[in-house]
């Protein structure tokens, strides 16, 4: 049986969906306005290894997986006006980059991807509810969702109100009731992007967007709601709050989900203090897609991951010996090792180890599959272009050891491809090598 820790109740519960033939789970997906950074490939890698355990566990066909993709922000608009393009030149052109640099770390496609700019009617509908049932008001061309009438308020995060104003980053503002108050419609000035409403020509704010995308295409309860720890609050908070009130009372979610940051050092990875890396950036210094999502499985999700040529290095090793040992093998049955490991809240360093504890081939492939790995034939993986391209570099060098008689580096060289399983051939055509 699956056990998750549920941020809202402090503490591993048993996962005991609603209706186990459809699972429903919502975790928030990315605002298109740049690259995505190693940081934020990390929800993606784990809500996608959790939804591989929950189809494993229950059925293939037992999850319905939502991850929005937030198209309408203030940063999308300054990005468009930077360029002096229109909104959807910026949104589109980085969302496709999102896809594929998640793609190549081995996500798959959720169910259903939700457009924020496809679901202002949703969000207007529940707006008008929220201002129906007293728990909004409309000022100045705004909405605000009044924080006080809301008593639960606060129940995830579980701040006093000074941290959450403090937390919140709170725009002070004439029309609001409440410091606190926070915005679910806002006016959109002359040549910028915005919708007709009861209040107006704006468009929405950023929590009311979740709240709404989850009612229409999931319910008003789903079984886990997942993200970053930095969106706890006020985000996760702010959408608690939203779809309660709009739903008299029901719950937003039964679990609630979070993975820890990556860090570059004493901070998380964040573009606001410019300390990023992304996955683009390492594909192309020729690290494959599966080293990077080993990388980030390496440590427990809900832990603070720390990202270093080492780390990277070492999940390149353990996948070469992990390749090797499970060679072009079909697969099999699933270790229960390997399950049981990611059942303890999705427990993936065991998971690990006990994968590469593994001696049969079948039951290799079929156990990292759970984990999204070992997707390749071996053939592939070790003669993938990277691969190829440093085995040639070496040779040349090799090469050239000889031909300045250096022999001593060039039997070096012969070696340390042989430890790796590269043998070399000196013919009269030159060196060939192949994989022993």
């Amino acid at each position: 049986m699956i056990r998750l820790h549920d941020t809202m109740a402090r503490e591993k519960r048993e996962f005991v969906p609603a209706d186990p033939g459809r699972i429903t789970m919502y975790v928030c997906g990315p605002t298109v306005y740049g690259r995505a950074h190693i940081g934020n490939a990390r929800p993606a890698v784990v809500f996608d290894t959790l939804a591989r355990l929950i189809r494993h566990t229950f059925g293939q066909d037992s999850l319905v997986y939502a991850r929005n993709v937030t198209d309408v922000d203030d940063k999308i608009i300054a990005a468009a006006e930077a360029e002096g393009v229109d909104p959807s030149v910026i949104t589109n052109r980085f969302e496709r980059f999102y896809l594929e640099d998640m793609g190549a770390l081995g996500v798959q496609p959720p169910t259903i991807a939700p457009h924020a700019t496809q679901e202002i009617g949703p969000m207007i509908a529940m707006i008008e509810r929220l201002i129906e049932t007293r728990n909004a008001y409309a000022a100045e061309g705004h909405v605000l969702f009044a924080v006080a009438s809301d008593p639960d308020y606060g129940s995830l995060s579980r701040r006093d109100r000074e941290q959450m104003i403090a937390g919140a980053r709170v725009e002070v503002a004439p029309y609001k009731r409440d410091p606190a108050d926070f915005v679910l419609w806002k006016p959109s000035g002359e040549g910028v992007i915005g919708w007709e409403s009861p209040w107006g020509r704006g468009r929405p704010g950023w929590h009311i967007e979740c709240s709404a995308m989850i009612r229409a295409h999931l319910g008003e309860t789903i079984d886990i709601h997942g993200g970053g720890l930095d969106l706890i609050f006020p985000h996760h908070e702010n959408e608690i709050a939203q779809s309660r009130c709009a739903h008299g009372g029901a719950p937003l979610a039964r679990y609630w989900v979070h993975n820890g940051f990556v860090d570059m050092g004493a901070e998380k990875m964040s573009k606001s203090l410019g300390n990023v890396v992304t996955p683009n950036e390492l594909l192309e210094q020729g690290h494959k897609g599966e080293t990077l999502r080993l990388a980030l499985l390496s440590a427990h999700y809900r832990s603070p991951l720390p990202w270093t040529e080492g780390l990277m290095a070492q999940s390149k090793s353990t996948l070469e010996r992990l390749y090797r040992a499970a060679g072009n093998a079909s697969p099999g049955e699933v270790d229960p090792g390997v399950a049981e490991a990611l059942m303890d809240d999705l427990n993936t360093p065991l998971a690990l180890s006990r994968l590469q504890a593994l001696s049969d081939p079948a039951t290799l492939k079929a156990s990292a599959s759970l984990l999204g790995l070992l997707g390749e034939s071996a053939d592939r993986w070790f003669q993938g272009p990277s691969v190829d391209a440093d085995v040639e570099a070496q040779i040349a060098a090799r090469a050239e050891a000889k031909a300045n008689r250096d022999f001593s580096t060039a039997d070096r060289i012969r070696d340390e491809l042989k430890a790796d399983g590269i043998l070399l051939e000196d013919g009269p055509q030159g060196t060939t090598w192949r994989r022993a």
